[in-house]
């Protein structure tokens, strides 16, 4: 059995300048199996500080670090470390091969567990493999941290940016920015808070010449960030989320309908509005034979909350348009029809959107290349990630798993892969 194992370990996970001397049960733990390392004969260790090579002033007492389990057994590596006497640093433990940092945990382990907490939420990835949910977090933080300091942010051309609800208390919004070219879709950055000051943490992180080759940004109608982005990226075509834009002409549409149910009840009409919300926030194609039934009733009575519907439903044409003259002269037009309608909350949402005319032709310079829905696709990512762990109980761990799930971050490398 020893040698077995020692082969397979010599071949999957070698390591330089120390060889695998034994592997047997613990004496105390005969559910426990324990792989012994020594370093090699007349090798000289390395320093954790500088990483250079130096002579061995001692030997301190065996270490033993989580391995990947075997056959459900729990493993461990043990190794008893030299202390280098650095020209430059002074005396300090060796770097060893297998694991960094002072978690006793190996390298190995903390990509398998990074890698099926991917899959699982943290806590049934500690069950799992038989550790603690620290364990968990601190794996996915060293891969994290390893991701984020060589991942490659050049030739960047579309950027999203947008908010999610990520807490109860304290920060509720933060604000994710994404990656939204269509060879390549992640999360670059995550900000607590939704104002000028948080996205500028963004533009701050970024040197010049990344900026520069941003040349499309996707935002909704949010002042905050619209200011920022025309401050920081002069240079880049702003375009506006089309899922927010019909998200505000659709509450329009239902205020205008409450204002009627309430006017109705008040005159003591029949109720022809009742159970009728779904209706005018579903597009039409989309109705069933019962819904269809009940607006050809309503089309009988010329009611204001159906003329609004139909507007909103005539301002999905404009997004059918290629050539940005076409579409403003559609914009306007459509404008001209919702400010002689008589109907304050739908004349409002076309305040707003002649307001920001300029930003939505630009959707049809961008040749319709660029929209927020991937945008809205991650976020569901996002809900998904913070919904199969019920929740985080830190931001750090928030933050950590966005990343890591969302990041499409590099990972170190190791001569086998254990997944």
């Amino acid at each position: 059995m020893s040698l077995q194992i020692k082969t397979l370990l010599n071949r999957l996970l070698p390591i330089k300048g120390f060889c695998y001397t034994d592997v047997h049960w613990d004496e105390f733990c005969s559910d426990v199996i324990e792989i012994r390392i020594a370093s090699r004969k007349n090798s000289r260790g390395h320093c954790s500080k500088c990483d250079k090579r130096g002579p061995t002033y001692d030997h301190l007492p065996e270490r033993s670090w989580k391995f990947i389990p075997l056959w459900a057994f729990p493993v461990f590596l043990v190794c008893s470390l030299r202390r280098i006497d650095c020209r430059d640093c002074g005396v300090h433990v060796e770097k060893v091969p297998w694991a960094s940092g002072k978690l006793r945990i190996a390298d190995a382990f903390r990509l398998l567990l990074a890698h099926w907490a991917r899959k699982l939420s943290w806590k049934e990835t500690a069950e799992s493999f038989y550790v603690s949910w620290n364990d968990v977090f601190n794996s996915i933080k060293h891969v994290v941290a390893y991701g984020l300091k060589h991942r490659s942010m050049d030739a960047i051309e579309a950027i999203g940016i947008d908010e999610i609800h990520a807490r109860k208390k304290n920060t509720k919004f933060w604000t994710l920015v994404y990656q939204i070219d269509e060879d390549c879709r992640r999360l670059l950055w995550v900000g607590k808070g939704r104002s000028k000051k948080t996205l500028n943490g963004f533009f701050d992180s970024l040197n010049d010449s990344i900026r520069k080759g941003i040349k499309f940004v996707c935002t909704d109608m949010c002042q905050a960030y619209l200011s920022v982005v025309a401050e920081r990226l002069d240079h880049a075509l702003q375009i506006l989320d089309r899922f927010h834009i019909r998200k505000m002409q659709n509450e329009a549409v239902n205020e205008v309908r409450k204002e009627e149910v309430k006017a109705m009840a008040e005159a003591g009409l029949d109720p022809l509005l009742k159970k009728t919300r779904w209706i005018f926030l579903k597009n039409r194609c989309n109705w069933t034979r019962r819904e269809k039934k009940k607006v050809r009733h309503l089309q009988q009575s010329n009611l204001r909350s159906f003329r609004a519907f139909l507007l909103v439903e005539a301002f999905g044409h404009f997004w059918k348009y290629k050539s940005p003259a076409w579409a403003g002269k559609f914009l306007d037009q459509w404008c001209r029809k919702v400010a002689w309608s008589k109907l304050e909350p739908l004349k409002k949402a076309a305040r707003t959107l002649k307001k920001h005319r300029p930003l939505l032709l630009n959707y049809f310079k961008a040749r319709k290349a660029y929209s927020s829905g991937v945008v809205e696709g991650l976020n569901n990512k996002v809900k998904l990630v913070i919904k199969r762990s019920y929740g985080f109980r830190t931001d750090e761990a928030l933050e950590l798993a966005l990343y890591h799930s969302l990041g499409k971050l590099p990972e170190p490398k190791q001569s086998h892969s254990f997944f």
